[in-house]
């Protein structure tokens, strides 16, 4: 978390509000993935498996997901220069080998991926736009989502038909904060 504050106090890549709550807000929230794993992906992974975080911010998820999961490829996307060199600067500091920082946008791309992530990037139906053309058959997209679920998914139908992808399960849980923070995992399968 002190790599991650240093990067924050030179390009702010999370309010300086939000630093006080790093672990619960940002860290917690991005292990959250750890539901999704015990459900559908069995743990070891296996090697090669291949994981994209689109709009990775300040790296978030992708950071935190590449050092619980070292068997795991991380590829950590962002069209925002400072927020890929700070993350370059955390990958390096932390000696982070599965972590991949990429400055370039989702629709250049054209690798194939077994796992999408996205958090607090776009509506539902938006980024499953940029995420399904990337996802290998058989993959999963777990979009970080928190209120309005069914109306996002509702809004997505079409795009998702269009993949031949579904939502197959939300997986709630709360962040542990004194507040009701309730956020949600929908997991799609192509």
């Amino acid at each position: 978390m002190n790599a991650f504050l240093r990067q924050n106090a030179a390009v702010n890549l999370i309010s300086k509000n939000d630093e006080k709550f790093l672990w619960e807000k940002h860290v917690f929230d991005s292990l959250s993935i750890e539901k999704f794993f015990k459900k559908y992906y069995p743990l070891p992974l296996a090697e090669g498996r291949k994981l994209l975080d689109i709009g990775t911010g300040g790296g978030f998820p992708a950071v935190p997901i590449a050092l619980t999961y070292p068997d795991l490829k991380v590829t950590a996307l962002d069209s925002i220069r400072k927020k890929i060199n700070a993350i370059e600067n955390i990958k390096h500091e932390l000696n982070i080998q599965n972590l991949i920082p990429i400055c370039n946008r989702a629709e250049n791309l054209t690798e194939k991926f077994d796992i999408i992530t996205s958090r607090a990037v776009a509506s539902l139906d938006k980024i499953c736009a940029y995420a399904l053309p990337l996802l290998k058959k058989n993959g999963f997209f777990v979009a970080y989502k928190s209120r309005k679920t069914p109306e996002e998914i509702a809004a997505a139908y079409k795009i998702l038909k269009e993949y031949s992808a579904e939502v197959i399960d939300i997986i709630e849980y709360q962040l542990p904060l004194d507040e009701n923070f309730t956020r949600n995992l929908i997991i799609i399968k192509a």
